[in-house]
């Protein structure tokens, strides 16, 4: 069994103003500020209105920790000398598609070209966990595996109940929107690396994608990097929850390793059935709980939360990471981004958000009461990031 388990993360932000908590353009000093601050790790996103950090490669969570913290710090800090926040969810709550624009690059440029109108839409932020595995082979072999759990990451990740100033009843409606592109959801199964190799370079032999890049499965082999990337998750307000859910991933992947070493392998189950979960993920958060399929039962995210902290007791302390683990329980019984933001939003009252065009001063001002309170609630950050983020 390999010996490391490397370690990135990458996070998508939503930019806005300081005084009206609308979306803004990042203007290009910004990103050259925080590219010359940290070269390779900051960069523009398709939208306008968004940025995008990543870590280099880490051994240990405590690495990516000060790596991710510097780099929150960094865009935080650089924002504001232009009187912008940066805000870590996965949609902004009141924010209309409509009025965002894309970066004006030739990648984005031929993104838009090429999904027309969908991409418009596409005013969502993500997370992204990569994890080393060196063997291509290997990687092929993990991923139905390692599929079984996506469900779970959503579950316990949801940061996006918000879309247009409405509630959409799901806590991850980013999902929803992203799931309109082509090439996505849960990956298909390969029965060996040559398998997809094979099956993708169809796509990119006919000239349709450019490359693997343009394949936006929850989980695929990262055309760049000798890695699984999980890219299921939102992105997470609170840097200590990006951290429990990094090691997550890591952890699962080490255990599955560990499997194959004793010539063992998780089962692998339809798609149709991971789906559902994927759907339950998706609507409820960790509100209604997941499906066990070896048990035939709806169980409660803090049971399944606690079976897998057993299952996965051997390869966290390996790892380094049972405080991460043991704060996934705090998630699963507390809930997750999107719960607080509801809560916040129905403590401050049920208001609609502004007109387009209209001002905040004198107009609904509930709407915007509620919104200087969300630094921990429906944004969770709305003026500024509060200690949780750095």
């Amino acid at each position: 069994m390999q010996q490391e388990f490397t370690l990135g993360i990458e996070e998508e932000y939503l930019l806005v103003d300081r005084d009206s908590l609308q979306l803004s353009e990042a203007p290009e000093a910004l990103m050259e500020a925080c590219q010359n601050d940290f070269e390779g790790q900051v960069s523009p996103e398709f939208l306008q209105c968004q940025i995008e950090v990543g870590t280099r490669p880490h051994t240990t969570i405590a690495s990516a920790r000060e790596d991710l913290r510097r780099l929150r710090s960094c865009v935080s800090k650089r924002a504001a000398d232009y009187n912008l926040s940066p805000i870590a969810v996965s949609c902004h709550p009141f924010a209309n598609w409509k009025d965002q624009h894309h970066t004006r690059k030739e990648r984005y440029d031929a993104l838009q070209h090429a999904l027309g109108g969908v991409a418009r839409r596409m005013l969502i932020c993500g997370m992204h966990v990569h994890v080393g595995v060196e063997d291509p082979a290997l990687r092929a072999d993990l991923m139905p595996q390692l599929s079984y759990f996506l469900p779970h990451l959503l579950a316990l990740s949801t940061s996006s109940p918000f879309w247009s100033g409405e509630d959409t009843g799901l806590s991850s409606y980013r999902l929803t929107v992203f799931d309109n592109l082509p090439r996505t959801g849960l990956p298909p199964v390969f029965g060996s690396w040559a398998e997809y190799e094979r099956t993708t370079g169809i796509l990119v032999e006919l000239g349709v994608i450019e490359d693997t890049t343009k394949i936006w499965w929850d989980l695929r082999p990262s055309h760049r990097f000798p890695t699984l990337e999980t890219r299921i998750m939102d992105v997470q307000p609170r840097l200590e929850h990006t951290l429990s859910l990094a090691a997550l991933v890591q952890a699962l992947t080490r255990m599955l390793c560990r499997l194959k070493d004793r010539n063992l392998r998780w089962r692998q189950y339809d798609r149709f059935l991971i789906g559902e979960n994927r759907w339950r993920a998706q609507r409820y958060g960790v509100g209604e709980g997941l499906i066990d399929f070896g048990d035939r039962s709806v169980k409660p995210m803090s049971e399944l939360i606690g079976d897998l902290m057993g299952l996965l007791a051997e390869d966290t302390e390996a790892l380094g990471t049972m405080t991460e683990l043991a704060r996934l329980r705090q998630i699963a019984e507390n809930g997750t981004s999107a719960t607080r933001q509801r809560r916040v939003h129905a403590e401050a009252g049920d208001r609609s958000p502004p007109a387009p065009g209209e001002e905040w001063p004198g107009l609904r001002l509930p709407w915007r009461s509620r919104l200087s309170r969300c630094r921990s609630g429906t944004q969770e950050t709305a003026l500024r990031f509060s200690r949780s983020w750095e």
